[in-house]
């Protein structure tokens, strides 16, 4: 079967398991903000609207100004892109035919931008309870490393006491480390790592506006990086490759800390309340600490007919099929509205009969 690579448009899956698509939907598959995005976007949206009718800076000098100020750095360690997805395809440049290894499971863009580069890539599996384990890592030979933190499809987080011991390992052994920090927002405990992205010129982070701020149509994200890193990039870059209103639309989010706590309190919340029920109906849960997470019945070896069980309800989750290490053993799901989650419950309780 020719699985669809990425979470939402869900008529793709729909088509490849060969199910009709209900008029009605809830779609799991994808991790945006269950609130929507903030309500200044709206609110701002004729001024926004105003942004098509001239070429959007190339260089993105506005927000990239507004990032750095947020983060404490110099603008020459900022880079703006189109998505997350944009930035990782340029490291794939940068390491064109280099060996990196990728730690997984985990976002197949990683590798997808290296293969298509030449690179060769080497893998590493969390351990059974989806921690890192460094002393274990193949990193001979290697000169770049993707790590996915908080890790994309489990929603485990991995502490900045161990993320500086990875930097120094890399730094020690001239590595690059990519830390993808996609939904680094949605983390309660989060301590930034910006102290080791000043004190490391080999460590790189990407970060997406998408996804806490429920923006996936505009594509928008930013990389953190050494001023060289960055130039390197920016020259890879094509010319207006992040639209206006997106760059518009990043400022403002920049200033919508109540927002981010707001959510972070909502899925909390959420996520509580069906990790107590999946305990009580005997699923088993990855220890996610975001906006998604990891399930599966226990009682089947792939998780197949549950995931086209929910399908033909209505209710669309992640499949894992192209997520090495866990091909179908789970489903990926998305933390959303109350009523959602509360009609998934139904679902899965209708399953356990």
């Amino acid at each position: 079967m020719n699985w669809p690579p990425h979470g939402a448009n869900p008529h793709y899956i729909y088509e490849a398991m060969n199910i009709p698509m209900p008029e009605k939907m809830i779609d799991l598959s994808a991790n945006i903000n269950p609130l929507g995005p903030p309500k200044i976007l709206k609110k701002r949206w004729p001024s926004l609207f105003q942004s098509i009718i001239e070429y959007p800076d190339p260089a993105a000098n506005r927000l990239s100004e507004a990032i750095a100020e947020k983060e404490g750095l110099a603008k020459e360690m900022v880079m703006i892109g189109n998505g997350g997805a944009e930035l990782i395809s340029l490291l794939g440049r940068m390491f064109s035919r280099k060996k990196v290894l990728i730690i997984q499971p985990t976002f197949s863009e990683y590798e997808k931008a290296c293969q298509i580069n030449g690179c060769e890539v080497v893998y590493h599996s969390l351990d059974a309870n989806w921690q890192l384990r460094l002393e274990s890592l193949p990193l001979e030979g290697v000169e770049a490393i993707f790590l996915c933190n908080p890790n994309n499809p489990t929603g485990v987080c991995f502490p900045y006491e161990q993320i500086l011991a990875l930097s120094e390992l890399c730094r020690d052994r001239e590595i690059y480390l990519v830390i993808d920090e996609a939904f680094y927002d949605f983390w309660e405990d989060y301590q930034s790592l910006i102290p080791i992205v000043e004190n490391f010129a080999n460590v790189i982070l990407i970060r997406s506006m998408t996804k806490m701020f429920a923006i996936p149509g505009l594509r928008l994200g930013y990389l953190l990086a050494n001023g060289k890193v960055i130039q390197t990039l920016v020259n890879y870059q094509s010319h207006w490759s992040v639209n206006a209103v997106a760059m518009l639309a990043g400022e403002l989010c920049l200033q919508e800390e109540t927002f981010i706590q707001e959510t972070r309190e909502y899925i909390k919340k959420e996520r509580e309340k069906l990790f107590s029920f999946y305990k009580l109906e005997g699923f088993i849960v990855s220890p996610s600490e975001t906006d998604f997470y990891l399930l599966k019945d226990p009682n089947l070896k792939g998780q197949l007919p549950l995931f086209e069980f929910l399908l033909r309800r209505g209710i669309v989750p992640r499949h894992t099929m192209n997520f090495p290490g866990i091909e179908g053993q789970w489903l990926r799901l998305a933390i959303k509205s109350a009523d959602e989650n509360d009609q998934l419950l139904e679902a899965l309780k209708e399953w356990k009969k």
